[in-house]
């Protein structure tokens, strides 16, 4: 693969919407969509789709079939396999004397160590240009959902997590703030978010936690593959003393730790 071929696909994606285009195309795969399926499920105007999509498709990221009226776009997988490949290459392909400048004693990384013989399959490219998004949802999103929203970032800076509220307090609670903190986590500038933000995005997982028994679970209208309920008691509620309020805060933040914990280990990382 050429230089200025690297560099279009990478021009033709710095285009939030473009990558937004290709994400949900490599996630549909051999089936790909039809335009005006595109244009729904991401709220794009045909005419700023059509420019998009000529674009991708100028570059190679996508392919494109007429079906009857339609045209059905698919992601082009093998192109961003070469570019992968092309990217992590071996800058002298393991052989110490097209190294130039290094000498024997310094060499490049590639060539002490040459990369692997492993190659890259489709599940791989899909793995890599994928990035699983999270929406957290309760009804204030002050406690409980920006805790989880926090310790599921911890675990894996490459996942898109989010939290919401169906009606979002003012700020997050001080308690909540305080014991994260215990845990070395700082969620002191996070603010409530409405759910109403999120409903043109899709996402791989939406997570309530409100307690089911006492509440009514916020319901995500949005696009969604995966719906689960993991509730947790709402320690805003807890009643007592200071230090006695502040335990219960302590006690949903270490269940809501290992909860998330296993839904990352069990779930997410399985996928």
């Amino acid at each position: 693969m050429k230089n200025n071929i690297a560099t279009s696909i990478f021009e033709s994606l710095s285009s939030g919407v473009r990558l937004d285009v290709y994400r949900l195309l490599v996630k549909k795969g051999k089936e790909g969509m039809v335009a005006g399926e595109i244009g729904t499920t991401l709220d794009v105007p045909p005419t700023n789709l059509s420019f998009h999509l000529k674009t991708l498709t100028h570059t190679g990221l996508l392919t494109v079939e007429q079906e009857g009226r339609f045209q059905r776009y698919r992601a082009n997988l093998p192109l961003m396999i070469d570019l992968i490949a092309f990217l992590t290459e071996a800058c002298c392909g393991g052989n110490p004397a097209e190294c130039g400048d290094f000498s024997p004693q310094s060499l490049c990384p590639q060539c002490i160590e040459p990369p692997s013989e492993k190659k890259l399959t489709t599940k791989s490219i899909v793995d890599i240009t994928m990035k699983k998004s999270v929406l957290i949802l309760c009804t204030g999103n002050s406690c409980r959902s920006q805790m989880a929203e926090a310790f599921l970032r911890s675990f894996d800076s490459s996942l898109e997590v989010f939290s919401a509220g169906t009606k979002p307090a003012v700020s997050v609670h001080p308690l909540a703030v305080k014991v994260m903190h215990e845990e070395w986590i700082d969620i002191s500038l996070h603010k409530p978010k409405s759910v109403d933000e999120f409903l043109q995005r899709p996402f791989d997982y939406v997570i309530t936690v409100c307690d089911a028994a006492n509440e009514s679970c916020p319901l995500f209208t949005g696009q969604v593959e995966h719906r689960l309920h993991i509730g947790f008691d709402d320690p805003a509620e807890a009643k007592g003393t200071q230090e006695e309020i502040l335990a219960v805060f302590r006690r949903v933040r270490n269940e809501i730790n290992q909860q998330f914990r296993q839904f990352y280990n069990n779930i997410l990382t399985e996928k």
